[in-house]
């Protein structure tokens, strides 16, 4: 069997859909004999995955970078000659047309994961119109899918809303030995020439103005000492004062998992996120997270962490500042058992295949009964 992901969301700086592929790449690698192949416009002809096929594209602005496919037709023929027994998707864009293009040239099935809340994207650059005019277009094209996935109960929520009915419930996953407490380092702080007593808040993503970083830096410097806020990624310039340390973009997930579990408390201060995978991921490294909402807060309970008011740097301020009252090491253990017992990619990963399992199985009755029907005429 041959599987085909195609997004342009696929980039060597990372994202949550390159997280997502590259981990679905190496499990099937791994684990089993499906092929599979990812198809982007961003690939540049290198990457993690075993098998990469780039999309002829030109760059916009105001899309982080990310590279538009030219036409349909391009990553159709793409498409077409890889002979997938399943294509999915992972934009609206496109692809997501090329993808169904391949579904009815080939007659395989064709899933789309919902990783980007597009309508409330619009509505925050270009207002209530541009959000409506969203909702119906992505009604008009997921109502052609043969299955739509969405990471959090709250986006199947909103599809639902939209009138795309049956969408399914999917969460991503971490590598959980990747992800894990033991990467802690006790040399952050000497290395970033704080204090031994530095409460150490961290948060890593692109820099761009929907994970509301302005309100997590007005937090910070509310806060005072001792408290420093180490800012993992890049995008967007940002203000600097002596609590914040920035460090690059860490392509290597083990670097990554080493600062985050070097410091005390991941701050989530976005609420539109559609999952949230590296609060999952500062989870599985035993730190416990503040949150404002979207879908991180399905990631996050008492037990685990806080919920704030979004948009509100006073309530972060206050729920970093009681976290600090609570157990930490407490919180994190909790943290990295939910992350270990619900969110491994060996439980996840499964739990896809199954459901691909059973859109194939769908589509081979449907052959065979048309080849019943056929042979009575």
């Amino acid at each position: 069997m041959h599987l085909v992901d195609i997004t342009m969301f696929y980039a060597a700086e990372g994202g949550g859909v390159s997280t997502y592929l590259n981990a679905k790449a190496r499990w099937l690698a791994r684990r089993s004999r499906i092929g599979h192949t990812i198809v982007s416009s961003n690939v540049h002809g290198g990457g993690r995955a075993p098998a990469l096929a780039e999309i002829p594209a030109m760059r916009v602005p105001g899309i982080h970078g990310y590279r538009v496919p030219r036409s349909v037709a391009a990553p159709a023929r793409i498409l077409c000659a890889l002979q997938p027994d399943l294509v999915e998707v992972g934009d609206a864009g496109h692809c997501a047309w090329a993808a169904l293009r391949t579904k009815r040239a080939l007659g395989i099935p064709a899933v789309a994961f919902y990783h980007s809340d597009l309508p409330r994207l619009m509505a925050n650059r270009f207002g209530e119109l541009a959000m409506d005019a969203s909702r119906h277009y992505l009604a008009r094209l997921y109502r052609q899918f043969d299955m739509v996935l969405a990471p959090s109960r709250l986006m199947v929520q909103q599809l639902s809303a939209m009138g795309i009915a049956g969408a399914v419930h999917q969460p991503l996953g971490i590598d959980v030995e990747v992800f894990r407490p033991q990467r802690r380092i006790d040399t952050l702080r000497q290395h970033l020439h704080l204090p031994a007593d530095t409460r150490l808040l961290v948060y890593a993503g692109r820099f761009t103005v929907e994970k509301k970083l302005d309100v997590l830096i007005e937090a910070v410097r509310k806060l005072g000492r001792p408290y420093h806020l180490v800012l993992v990624g890049g995008g967007a310039v940002l203000p600097r004062f002596p609590q914040i340390s920035h460090i690059p973009f860490k392509r290597d997930q083990r670097v990554l998992a080493r600062l985050l579990a070097s410091c005390d408390l991941m701050v989530h201060p976005g609420d539109c996120e559609t999952f949230g995978l590296i609060a999952l991921e500062a989870m599985a490294c035993g730190l416990p997270v503040v949150a404002t909402g979207g879908g991180v807060a399905e990631l996050v309970d008492e037990h685990t962490g806080l919920l704030v008011r979004p948009n509100s740097a006073d309530s972060l301020a206050e729920g970093i500042a009681a976290m600090f009252a609570r157990d930490l090491a407490v919180l994190g253990a909790n943290a990295r058992r939910k992350a270990q017992e619900q969110y491994d990619w060996n439980l996840i990963m499964p739990q896809l295949l199954n459901r691909y399992g059973g859109l194939l199985a769908k589509a081979q009755r449907a052959e065979f009964d048309a080849d019943r029907v056929c042979a009575a005429d």
